[in-house]
Formats: C-alpha cells, structure tokens, sequence
C-alpha cells in the first residue's frame, strides 16, 4: 500500500503535473473565437437580411394568409371578425393561428393594438423564424460539406425568389417549411453531426399539426430513418407513437377549447377533401403540372444549377432527392394544385444548386452574379408590384373607421363585389366596421346549395337588384375590380354612387382579377 500511495503521491505536496499546451489551431481558444465570431456576423446578416425581405414584401399571395391566420386570431382576442366555412365545418386547427393571437393579445394588454403593429408584427415575428431557420439551414450543411460548399449553399438560398415571397408571409405553407427546415437539422442524414430523433420528430409533429399534408414531404425521410435504424421497435414505441399521440392530444385540447366542442380536425381534414373532395372546388390542373409549370417557377433561376448539383450529389443526397420527387408526384394526382404546396421542398433542392456553383470554379462568379440578379427582378416585381393593390385598399378603408366613429355622420357599411376573399378584412382594419364579401362555400351536399358568387358572376346587374330592392337597404361603399365596372354601370348610376378611389393592382389581370380596383361611394 506504501508502495502504492508514493507512486500515486497521495497526500504529497508535491507540484502539480503541468500539461503541455498545445498550439494546434483545433483546440486553441483563438480559433474558437474566431468561429463564435463568423457565426455571430452570420446570424446577424441573416436576421437584418430576413427583417428588410420583409418590409420589401408588400404585396398579396393567397388568401389563406389572412384568412386562415390572422383573421382568426383576430377574432380570437379582439371578439369580432368574420371566419370561412372551413372553421366553421372544423377542419382547421387553432394551432397555427393561436401563435398571431398571442401576440395580438400581448399588444391588447399593453395597448399597443394599433391596425398598423396588428399587421407588421406578425410579419416581423415570421421573419425572425425564418431567419432562424436559415441559421440552422447554414449550420447543417456546414457540417456535411465543405466552408466553400456551405457558402454558396446558403448564399442560393438566400437569393431563392420565391423563399423571399413566402417567408415573411403568414401562410401555414411558410410555417410547414421553416418547421421542415429546423426538423432537417437534427435528422439523421449522411454524415450530420446534429442529429436527435426527439427533436426532429418533435418539429415533424408540429409541421403536421400546423399543415397536415407536412406528412407527405417527410413520409420518404421518416421511413429512410425506420429502415436505417437498427433497433426499430425502440424507434417506434419511444419516439414515434409516443411523440404522435401526444401531438394529436395537444391539437385535440387546444381545438376543444376554441370550438367548444369535442373536434379533430385532422379526421375532419381526411373526410372533407377525400370523401367530398372539397380541394377541387378551387380549381384543378393537368396531372403534369408541377413537371411542366409549378416546380419550374418556384425554383426559377435556380432551376439549371439544381440539375446540374443532381448529377454532381445524386448519390450522397439520393434522399433528399427522392423526397423532392416524391412530392411532386403526390401532389400531381391532387386535382388541385398551387405554387406554394411544393414551397418546403425548397430548401432540399438548395443544397444541390450550392455544390452546382462550389463545383463551377472559372465560371461560378459570373454564375452567381447572373443567378442574383434574375432572382433581384423577380424579387423586386413580386413583392412591391404584383398584386398590391388589395392590400392598398384596405389602408383606404380604415379610414372610414374614424368617419365611423363621428357619430354625426351615418356608419359606414362596406360590400366587396370581388372574388372571394380577395382581400384581408378585419385584421388589416381592425374596428368594427360593417363589412360583407360575397359567399363561396363549397358544395357539401346540403339541400338548397347555392354559391352566392357564383350566382352574383352569371348575372351581376341582376342579382344587385335583387339584393338590394330599396335605397334604405344599399351599402354605402362598394369596392370591386375594374373588369366588373362596365356591367353593373347602370346600378351605380341610378343610385348615385361614384368613384372615390383608383388603386393599382396587377399588370397581369386574370378572369374576374382586374388591373385596379375601385371604391366607390353612395351619396
């Protein structure tokens, strides 16, 4: 023991073994600096690059952006508003829209609830996600390719046109891709240092809730980790009936709790669009649409430099790959089909175009300058131009909220002669003003079904005057697309209403869409 205790010097005075240091960059406190500080300069850029792609963003998409977020949390905390039939037929989640009411109800609590932060701050609070998911976007492909590679991965994805349309917009497409784009950072891919099936599954889940048709983009990666995986009966029965059950009862206990009553809307999803197949009511496109048209516009200029990154990545990224494909395909037997349904794959074929350019050399600078600038005019034209005018007309109306609020002047009383849903409404005016849109429910089967737009559009003159037989009973603003004009002349005519307002809209007007919108005003 003696013996023992003078080789170990126990209890010894003796100095303390000094380490010699080593002067290998890998472990210098230097070098760790040096990369906390690249990385800072990089979150940084991202989240000021995110916060002006969101100024820059004024123009409309879709209307879901409004009417299936902040329309809904509109009227979750400010008690009034108007909701489409799908939440009233219960096949929308308050999950999604429960995130924008919280943040409405912080501004009502400080009394901050100004129309001008009710529509900013949504935006704003997308944009730092986004931003968010970027950073994790960069870190990730850090970790499976080379500083070269990873630059001109992120510097694609940053300049991707249609990222810079969508990320800021409160769509639950731009949240399914942002929730995809931090679920792919901790899956399981080829050499990815960062990987936590808790996490990814748990934002896999979330996605789902929030759009269930995330299920389609991560079915291929979810069953790649399954087949991967060398105890599957673990992966099954800890992570993903126990994250999915708990997923679905969460969703379930918020949905009970806003519609008051017992609802799953994920069932109710699947029964709505299978079995009444209510998607087609919005339109259909041929099968071949996503491979001729849709996937070519939503990666636009990217489109030769992803190819070519495909030929160059095919067999490290051959799942990514498969899931893009995989997509596409899906979505090419739904009969209804939109740009934004193929937006999360988006990311994926970014890092093909990023080894397209790292793998070019003489050419990739000039590359890259022609691929910036194509992306800048699409970017600038799309989010200042194209379809403004919609939003624009709501800053005119709010205006009649304080005319409204004189009480020597009569309430004003708004009717929106356009397609459905054309505009935002009480989240973009936020008082209690009359409003009405023209109804465009689907066909449910129900006894006396009648699409109020469709029978206003077969005969417009007609059916003004039939909706409003006395004078005491016309709305004293009308607003309406220059196309309509010409045939409802005669009603605005003989009942005195005259144009107040020209607003720009599209230069491309479509069908029942014109290039401006008027307002006019009954005196």
């Amino acid at each position: 023991m003696e013996n023992l205790r003078s080789r170990l010097k126990l209890g010894s005075k003796a100095k303390d073994v000094k380490l010699r240091k080593r002067r290998s960059l890998l472990y210098s406190k230097e070098d760790g600096r040096l990369l906390n500080h690249g990385l800072l300069k990089v979150v940084v850029f991202t989240v000021v690059f995110r916060l002006v792609n969101c100024v820059l963003v004024q123009t409309s998409f879709v209307p879901d952006e409004y009417w299936q977020s902040l329309e809904v949390a509109h009227r979750m905390v400010f008690k009034y508003g108007y909701l489409t039939w799908e939440w009233k037929a219960g096949i929308r989640g308050f999950t999604f829209p429960l995130f924008f009411a919280f943040l409405y109800k912080i501004l009502h609590l400080l009394n901050y609830d100004t129309v001008h932060l009710l529509i900013w701050l949504p935006r704003v609070a997308q944009a730092l996600l986004a931003a968010f998911a970027d950073v994790k976007f960069y870190l990730l492909i850090r970790t499976l390719e080379t500083e070269d590679v990873s630059r001109w991965t992120f510097f694609c994805h940053l300049c991707s046109w249609f990222s810079w349309f969508c990320c800021t917009r409160t769509l639950t497409n731009t949240a399914e891709t942002t929730l995809t784009c931090l679920a792919l950072f901790y899956f399981p891919l080829p050499g990815s240092k960062t990987y936590s099936s808790k996490k990814y599954l748990s934002l896999v889940a979330l996605a789902v809730l929030v759009r269930p048709t995330a299920l389609i983009v991560w079915f291929p990666l979810l069953m790649c980790h399954f087949w991967q995986e060398e105890n599957k009966l673990r992966l099954i029965t800890r992570r993903y009936i126990p994250i999915g059950i708990l997923a679905v009862l969460i969703s379930a206990l918020i949905d009970c709790l806003f519609y008051e009553k017992w609802t799953l809307v994920q069932l109710n999803f699947i029964k709505f669009n299978i079995l009444h197949g209510v998607a087609d009511f919005y339109g259909s496109h041929p099968w071949h649409w996503y491979f001729s048209q849709g996937f070519a516009v939503v990666i636009g200029p990217h489109l030769p430099f992803f190819l070519h990154g495909c030929s160059l990545a095919f067999r490290k990224y051959r799942i990514l790959l498969a899931t893009v494909l995989w997509t596409i395909v899906v979505y090419s037997f739904l009969p209804h089909k939109e740009f934004r349904f193929i937006y999360p794959v988006l990311p994926f074929c970014m890092i093909f175009c990023g080894i397209s350019l790292a793998h070019l050399k003489a050419w990739r600078r000039p590359a890259a300058a022609l691929l910036l600038v194509s992306n800048l005019v699409l970017v600038l034209y799309t989010g200042l131009i194209h379809q403004r005018g919609t939003l624009d007309v709501m800053s005119h109306l709010q205006r009649l909220c304080e005319v409204s609020s004189d009480s020597a002047r009569p309430q004003s009383d708004v009717f929106f002669l356009m397609p459905c849903h054309s505009t935002p409404f009480y989240s973009h005016v936020h008082c209690p003003l009359k409003m009405r849109i023209l109804e465009c429910p689907p066909d449910l089967g129900e006894d006396g079904y009648a699409e109020e737009a469709a029978q206003f559009y077969s005969n417009p003159l007609l059916w003004l005057r039939n909706a409003f037989p006395y004078k005491s009973s016309l709305p004293t603003h009308l607003v309406l697309f220059d196309v309509l004009e010409k045939e409802i002349s005669t009603f605005l005519q003989v009942n005195n209403f005259t144009r107040t307002a020209e607003i720009f809209h599209t230069h491309v007007p479509e069908g029942r869409v014109g290039g401006s919108i008027f307002i006019y005003e009954r005196h």
